[in-house]
């Protein structure tokens, strides 16, 4: 069940990650947590939500969200399932106070602890935050600024008081949310499609009418650049640093994606890992939030690496492009676009690109032209887009590692 993400504050915004988490892991109805999951284990093999994000395929800073509740079962408990997603919807509960409160140590343990295995994507989400109001909103709440802000509500909540009061929030955003515009995506045997669809339009007679006066959620359009160290318990560095590009749709997003592939094999493995002792280094475009990334996996250097970020397109401008190796680079994105999935996996990723306004001829078109890159397309778009005085840097680590950067970093304790 896909539903549309209504307008929210900014409270809302942050609390959407515990919601969905606890959206599935409360009680429902007149059952319990504890008797909750006991069902969801007998009918189900998984059953999720989540809340997905991503701006458009032409415009970054237009953004369109949902909120996911996702499940699977065998043919068998289809109509138990149906029930379950409808339920969930109706009645899911907040009322848990203790069960909430085990929730937010765990999801604060987990991702403190996770700082140090994907750092390079933290610290890359963060580079790329006011760069894209997806970005942002990802830094906000699953990034190093939610692991902060997670850190923060975790301490307050040994009052009572203040369970309640996040438990109420909760509750108050589930019922905005049971008055939104939804829509099914079914995946199945052909022989069950009609039974199938027959239990989910039974269930959806059952939900609340949808609020004639909503308003789809949207964010603040931003386009700015950051200098940031992120402080944390951590023995090595985790370097990031984006400029702001295109989306999949302007013609340069094609050589700006083939260029991470060029740049990493060329260049970027050469000096960050060999020479600089970096367990690993590349960089890539992102078409959804129209960034180009650099980054630097549990490394020795911070100055060196970010030195070796900009050495890396001069290195490219400045010397012919290896046909061969810009062959490689293309093989390499191709492969990845082509790479396959399970049909259910397939079929989901066709229906949420849709979702988002990435239909099917413009992904083709995006490959064709992946195929008809050329070096003198990624010397012109590494000139183009990849500005100095357009940098934006974030690093990951430890006040001692980092203490010979300038004033002019922002120092921000995890």
């Amino acid at each position: 069940m896909i539903i549309d993400l209504p307008l929210l504050s900014d409270a809302e915004q942050q609390l959407l990650p515990l919601y969905s988490h606890c959206l599935t892991e409360l009680g429902c109805g007149e059952r319990d947590y504890r008797q909750n999951q006991a069902y969801q284990s007998e009918i189900t093999g998984s059953f999720t939500a989540s809340a997905s994000v991503r701006g458009a395929p032409d415009d970054a800073q237009q953004v369109s969200g949902f909120l996911v509740l996702s499940g699977k079962a065998l043919a068998v408990n289809q109509e138990r399932l149906a029930s379950l997603m409808a339920e969930t919807l109706k009645d899911a509960r907040f009322d848990e106070l203790k069960r909430i409160r085990e929730i937010v140590a765990q999801m604060r343990s987990r991702r403190v602890n996770s700082i140090t295995g994907r750092g390079h994507a933290l610290a890359m989400q963060a580079a790329s935050a006011d760069y894209s109001p997806a970005a942002k909103l990802a830094h906000l709440t699953t990034g190093l600024e939610g692991i902060r802000r997670l850190k923060a509500l975790d301490k307050t909540l040994d009052e009572p008081s203040a369970i309640q009061n996040l438990a109420d929030a909760m509750a108050a955003l589930h019922k905005r949310i049971q008055t939104s515009p939804r829509r099914l995506l079914l995946v199945g045997e052909a022989e069950h499609q009609a039974v199938l669809e027959q239990s989910y339009q039974q269930q959806l007679l059952t939900l609340a009418s949808v609020d004639q006066a909503f308003n789809s959620f949207a964010l603040p359009h931003t386009h700015s650049a950051v200098k940031q160290i992120w402080l944390t318990d951590t023995q090595v560095n985790f370097c990031a640093m984006a400029f702001p590009t295109v989306t999949s749709q302007h013609p340069d997003a094609a050589a700006l994606t083939v260029l991470g592939d060029y740049l990493r094999n060329g260049y970027l493995h050469r000096s960050i890992r060999e020479q600089g002792g970096a367990y690993g280094g590349g960089a890539a475009q992102d078409n959804g939030d129209a960034v180009f990334r650099f980054y630097s996996y549990r490394d020795p250097r911070i100055e060196g690496t970010l030195a070796d970020f900009l050495a890396a397109k001069e290195w490219l401008v400045n010397s012919t492009p290896d046909p061969k190796k810009v062959e490689e680079a293309i093989l390499g994105v191709v492969s990845s676009i082509d790479k396959p999935a399970s049909p259910a996996g397939e079929a989901k990723k066709d229906f949420h690109a849709e979702l988002f306004g990435r239909t099917q001829e413009m992904r083709r078109d995006f490959r064709a032209r992946i195929l008809q890159v050329t070096g003198e397309d990624l010397q012109r778009v590494a000139n183009t887009w990849l500005n100095p005085e357009r940098q934006s840097v974030a690093i990951v680590s430890n006040a001692k590692l980092s203490a010979s950067l300038p004033e002019s970093y922002q120092r921000i304790e995890i």
